[in-house]
């Protein structure tokens, strides 16, 4: 019998012609299957209401048309409800909007390259705060119109505090990101792209001092100026990301943010392939640092573009938590926490597979739920079992092994695995 095979989404995100070595898309967009504009729209009732049930089946089983992701992901990451009008949506759109035009020119006024089509790639002050004249710093700073008042502000040097020392030493940081991230797109060969990702990430860093900026949020944050064409709607997004994915960022002298899910990936191995856990520990690997960089930016390099974006939806789909939108709008900033959430209690038609799984179990009751991310991990670890115990002989075994799999990991027979060990993974917690 003849099947349709889909039609490829890699037109969708161009690669440069030159770039001849990135893994093609294994994602296909299939009638019946792909949540498609048409779909979506008939999910909504006249008044705005969004049957979410019905669409996280449709995502769960085949992924987002391209042309609608950033609308659908704003639902999947919390920024609106699915219980509001298309009126009350757009009026919380045009507050964060709103929002985000103050937080910009706040940034603008401490440092003016903030929103003016270009940024900067070298460091333009020391840690004790003392501008640094250099010819590269002085050569992108200078923008054609200068700043109000540019001239009084040279000649009466600014004391500067330490939050805003600290927020300008990532400013140059955050521009070498920019420019290798994702440099084989199309997209980002023109300068207005490359400066509206660093414009959304300088003012990340100022809102979220508590974390400021890490390498490897230029990865998270890129798809969404990619598909959300308003630089706030887009900075709304990143943020809601950056809320379940912020603790993988915080760093102290003592521990590294990542490290607690590095500890229930092991927690997770040891009880489901105990074998393996314990040849990863006689290598040396027992703190499972090799898989630091699947948590830290989702897999955005174990998937080609258009994969790594079909992954993340799946993800939020099957862990979807109608008490997100409560949760993110009842804090005004990313490190409060909200202890308890109003309104009714949710259907559990509402919730993606993985959340209900864990409302079942009880799992949910944790302090620090885990996030399907970990079992993602945990079972391309499971997959690789077998040539990772006769072949690993080394931690740098382990690595190229793990490596191999670029480009060679279908997403959705991917989060198929980690549903089933999380299923397993329970029910072996709760028996022991």
């Amino acid at each position: 019998m003849w099947r349709d095979p889909g039609t490829p989404a890699d037109s969708y995100y161009q690669v440069r012609p030159e770039c001849t070595d990135v893994p093609e898309s294994k994602f296909r967009i299939k009638a019946g299957k792909t949540l498609s504009a048409r779909k979506w729209n008939a999910a909504f009732s006249p008044d705005g209401y969004l049957d979410i049930g019905k669409t996280l089946s449709r995502i769960q089983r085949g992924g987002i048309h391209p042309s609608i992701r950033g609308e659908v992901w704003e639902f999947l990451l919390g920024c609106f409800d699915p219980k509001s009008t298309h009126e009350e949506r757009e009026q919380i759109r045009l507050r964060r909007r709103a929002r985000y035009v103050m937080l910009k020119d706040e940034c603008r006024l401490m440092f003016p390259l903030i929103g003016s089509g270009k940024f900067v790639t070298a460091p333009i002050l020391t840690e004790d705060g003392e501008p640094i004249q250099d010819p590269i710093v002085l050569q992108q700073t200078n923008l054609e119109k200068e700043p109000p008042n540019s001239s009084q502000m040279e000649k009466q040097p600014k004391i500067l505090n330490k939050k805003e020392i600290q927020w300008k030493l990532t400013l140059h940081q955050i521009g070498l990101d920019v420019v290798r991230t994702d440099r084989t797109l199309v997209f980002y060969e023109k300068q207005e792209n490359l400066s509206k990702l660093w414009d959304i990430l300088a003012v990340y860093s100022w809102f979220d001092l508590d974390v400021g900026y890490c390498q490897g949020m230029s990865d998270l944050c890129s798809p969404m100026i990619m598909l959300l064409e308003d630089e706030a709607d887009a900075f709304w997004c990143f943020e809601r990301l950056m809320r379940r994915l912020r603790g993988n960022f915080r760093c102290t002298e003592s521990s590294v943010g990542v490290e607690t899910q590095l500890n229930n990936l092991a927690s997770i191995t040891q009880v489901v392939d105990p074998k393996l856990h314990q040849h990863l520990e006689t290598l040396g690997g027992g703190d499972y640092l090799f898989a630091f960089r699947m948590l830290m930016v989702l897999f955005r390099r174990e998937f080609s573009f258009g994969d790594s974006l079909y992954l993340w939806e799946m993800m939020w789909a099957l862990e979807y938590d109608p008490d997100l939108f409560y949760m993110y709008e009842e804090t005004e900033s990313a490190s409060e926490k909200v202890e308890g959430v109003k309104g009714k209690p949710k259907s559990i038609r509402q919730c993606g597979k993985f959340e209900r799984e864990n409302m079942r179990s009880g799992g949910k009751s944790a302090a620090a739920p885990l996030p399907i991310s970990v079992f993602l991990v945990a079972s391309v670890l499971k997959d690789k079992s077998d040539k990772l115990l006769t072949e690993a002989r080394g931690l740098d075994d382990v690595v190229k092994i793990l490596n191999d799999i670029t480009g060679n990991i279908d997403a959705k027979k991917a989060c198929t695995g980690a549903m089933k060990l999380h299923k397993k993974y329970l029910k072996k917690a709760k028996n022991a």
